[in-house]
């Protein structure tokens, strides 16, 4: 007679079918399914139907789990896929969540720790390349799921004295990221999107700045001296040191007090600052 084994030990078992990557009848002689439902039970659990046998229906499932998973990280890594190209993308994906398999409800965050398994892999063309380029893409969700807060308006930013400005700090809003990059990742990404010319892959310092605003991700590639400048400021630097501290710089010859305002102005539009903190 067939015991009920209750819900919660199948799905225990079902998940351990569906995460193993060997045949069905290996995943359900494994360890860890056995420890839910015995291989035996196993059988009597998933019926067979008219067309399937038991196993080939639970390989439906075993199958999907692998093309959603596919699916998720193709969402948040679309110039990775790109670069790899379908095969040995979803072959990465394999051997990722093998190591890093799904532990939420949400397929979210399945992808945060991608770039750190890619530095595993010994058979990955462009290595370097492509951990810089899963770092961008992984920063890039981090800011899509970033707590919100308005930016400042242009009233809030009338509204300071001139005077105050060499002493004030300003507040970066919630999405918002800077990143120093040893290749031009985003650039690349900009090809995938067809915003612009694939660049050469080759080892190239770039910097870019990343924001959210009316539930859309932007980036922007920057100068060195507008990355220090920006840097400065989202570290919590008052507005003056910031500015002192990029025209002392080795680049001072290039940076002109019309690129200060410049720079200011853009950043301003493009709302990367929530508050202006005054000095009391």
């Amino acid at each position: 007679m067939v015991t009920d084994p209750g819900l919660e030990r199948i799905q225990r078992w079902m998940q351990a079918c569906i995460e193993d990557q060997g045949t069905c009848e290996e995943a359900i002689a494994s360890e860890r399914a056995r420890a839910a439902i015995s291989a035996e039970e196993a059988r009597s659990i998933v019926l067979p139907s008219k067309t399937l046998s038991s196993l080939e229906r639970l390989d439906i499932y075993r199958g999907m789990y692998l093309l959603r998973m596919e699916e998720a990280l193709s969402t948040d890594y679309p110039g990775l896929k790109h670069f790899l190209g379908d095969d040995k993308f979803m072959r990465m994906v394999e051997r990722y969540v093998e190591v890093y398999p799904s532990r939420s409800y949400t397929l979210n965050r399945l992808g945060d720790h991608l770039p750190k398994f890619l530095r595993t892999l010994d058979d990955l063309p462009k290595k370097d390349f492509c951990c810089e380029l899963a770092r961008l893409e992984l920063l890039l969700t981090e800011v899509f799921d970033a707590e919100d807060a308005p930016p400042l308006t242009e009233a809030a930013v009338r509204a300071v004295p001139p005077e105050a400005w060499e002493t004030a700090r300003l507040k970066p809003i919630p999405a918002f990221a800077i990143a120093e990059f040893d290749y031009p990742v985003s650039q690349y990404l900009g090809g995938v999107d067809e915003e612009n010319p694939f660049p050469r892959i080759a080892r190239k310092k770039t910097w870019m700045v990343a924001y959210r605003r009316d539930f859309n991700v932007s980036r922007h590639d920057l100068e060195r001296p507008a990355y220090a400048l920006l840097s400065a400021l989202a570290s919590g630097q008052t507005v003056g040191d910031a500015i002192v501290g990029t025209m002392t710089q080795r680049w001072r010859p290039a940076v002109k007090e019309a690129c200060l305002f410049e720079w200011f102005r853009d950043w301003m539009a493009d709302g990367l600052f929530q508050a202006v903190e005054l000095a009391k």
